[in-house]
């Protein structure tokens, strides 16, 4: 009986490998960026911005080297983020109880001898907000931020690499 089983379970787990095999599905790979920005400028209205620095660590990570200002060169513009908060509920008193955090990101991108490709997404997230512990809230908020900004940052190096 014990080696029916482990005979069935073999031929499960062979049947499995099979299948997901043939239906096409990868592991994702890193996304690789076209020839033309391998090298490129990266500039923007805050360049000393948290995205900006973000942005330059995900380019770096993803084997593009960052060049100075050449004519012959791509270059991306960040140009500056938004961040809008919307009220999505209230506690029984009228004290705001949710939030939605709308997080705007806009960029060009300029290759040479090409058009100008201008790029605009946003990212939402909602948050609680409770009054009673404001400083762990706020703390949380600054979190959240953080983590859309690398989300964003990720974003844009996968929309580069599909140009």
């Amino acid at each position: 009986m014990a080696a029916f089983n482990a005979i069935k379970n073999g031929l499960a787990l062979v049947l499995v490998c099979f299948l997901l095999s043939s239906c096409g599905f990868h592991l994702k790979k890193v996304s690789s960026l076209p020839d033309n920005l391998k090298q490129l400028t990266l500039v923007g209205d805050d360049e000393k911005s948290t995205l900006f620095t973000e942005l330059k660590k995900e380019l770096k990570a993803s084997n593009v080297e960052l060049v100075s200002s050449a004519k012959d060169k791509a270059q991306l513009y960040l140009r500056k983020e938004s961040i809008e908060r919307q009220t999505l509920s209230l506690f029984q008193n009228g004290q705001v109880a949710e939030y939605e955090l709308a997080y705007g990101v806009s960029y060009v991108v300029k290759r040479p001898g090409e058009k100008a490709i201008e790029k605009r997404f946003e990212l939402y997230r909602n948050y609680q907000d409770d009054p009673d512990h404001a400083l762990a809230k706020a703390k949380e908020l600054e979190l959240l931020i953080s983590e859309i900004r690398e989300q964003a940052s990720r974003r844009i190096v996968r929309e580069l690499s599909q140009l």
